[in-house]
């Protein structure tokens, strides 16, 4: 019973347009039901014949084509009814429609709602005169308290109209946000990558010019490095790229570098001439991918400022695992004079770190040493993987 409305609900409007309209028709003609139709001028019934069953039907069937039309759905229903209670023929049920069809135009007319207001208005009037004319007992204030009643439905249904363009409106405003999240994530992850490995190939090249007539084995070995630091950059774009095309985040998962490839980064980063000590104290426990990653875009990151503006000075990395959060400390002495030219810097690296490590409850911190150099620290809180 509890899927039953996801069943209906995923149904075309056409085909439940027409089951309304056809149950309508048919508890038209159940004699119980037809005290519960709409009256109005209170005028003596004549006895129904063949003209009252076609205004019968003429006020239900209609029902079928309401959401794709539903003005003419809201003037052929309005006629019968209104050529129905003129006639003076048996209350019937299937006045209900008139009610569905008036909600319908106001939830669902995309055009021209204040002439169709205005013609119903004008149209009810008109048969209010007419009933009168025809001896109804019934006040002015009687067909005023009908008259709003057939208002107040018109102004559910504009009101179900306004609701559903705000929801629409929500759902577009969402997903242009979303996006630009995603597209600021993507950045992120492109400025890790790109700027990292370019300034490794650019100290590395740098080195290999000065080493060439003085040590040609060194500078076959820097050469190499600029190899492999090139080829772990094309295999990082060409992941991103995957990423971008992915339509599910199991790609993400799988392939996304993790905390245990921080020992990759400290060995990348001495091949390209960086003295680099790795320490880790505690047990590393099992955590999400995003904390993961976020461990091992800060130390990518503080190595790569190490390598930009402190070439060749030593530098440690140390990473403890505390019992709720993880600790991350990148140390770097006092700069060293560049050897060769300076490696531009975005300025990015940091910034979108910190918005990263927001997004995780966690914090970086940077600052200068007392004796010359600079470290980055960064907490990251642990998390339930269940």
């Amino acid at each position: 019973m509890r899927s039953w409305p996801v069943w209906w609900r995923a149904r075309p409007a056409s085909v439940k347009d027409g089951a309304l309209a056809a149950t309508l028709t048919a508890l038209a003609f159940v004699p119980t039901l037809s005290v519960i139709g709409a009256q109005l001028g209170d005028l003596p019934r004549r006895p129904a014949d063949a003209l009252a069953v076609v205004l019968t039907v003429a006020q239900s069937a209609p029902l079928a084509f309401r959401s794709r039309h539903p003005a003419v759905c809201l003037a052929v229903i309005g006629a019968a009814f209104a050529v129905h209670q003129a006639l003076c023929y048996p209350h019937t049920f299937a006045s209900i429609g008139f009610y569905l069809a008036l909600y319908t135009a106001g939830a669902q007319q995309p055009r021209h709602r204040r002439e169709l207001a205005a013609a119903v208005s004008a149209g009810y009037a008109a048969l209010a005169v007419v009933l009168s004319q025809l001896g109804s007992p019934s006040r002015i204030s009687d067909f005023l308290a009908f008259y709003l009643v057939l208002v107040v439905i018109w102004t559910a249904g504009a009101g179900m109209r306004r609701w559903r363009a705000e929801e629409a409106e929500r759902r577009r405003l969402g997903a242009l946000a979303a996006g630009a999240d995603e597209r600021a994530r993507i950045a992120r992850e492109l400025h890790d990558v790109v700027t990292h490995h370019v300034t490794a190939i650019v100290v590395q090249a740098d080195a290999a010019q000065f080493l060439v007539g003085t040590a040609p084995e060194r500078a076959g070995q820097g050469l190499a490095a600029i190899s492999d630091t090139g080829r772990r950059a094309l295999t990082e774009l060409r992941y991103l790229l995957g990423v971008l095309e992915a339509t599910g985040d199991a790609a993400f998962t799988d392939r996304t570098p993790a905390l245990g490839s921080i020992a990759d980064l400290v060995e990348q980063a001495r091949v390209s001439g960086q003295p680099v000590d790795l320490a880790e104290d505690g047990e590393r426990p099992p955590q999400p991918i995003d904390v993961e990653l976020a461990a091992y875009r800060v130390v990518q990151e503080a190595l790569t400022n190490a390598i930009k503006h402190a070439t060749g000075r030593p530098t440690r990395v140390t990473v403890h695992y505390r019992a709720a959060h993880l600790d991350i400390e990148v140390t770097t002495e006092g700069s060293a004079p560049a050897e060769g030219p300076a490696v531009p810097s975005g300025g990015r690296g940091l910034d979108g770190l910190r918005r990263r490590l927001h997004l995780l409850d966690g914090e970086l911190t940077t600052a200068a040493r007392p004796g010359g150099g600079f470290s980055v620290r960064a907490f990251i809180p642990f998390r339930d993987t269940a």
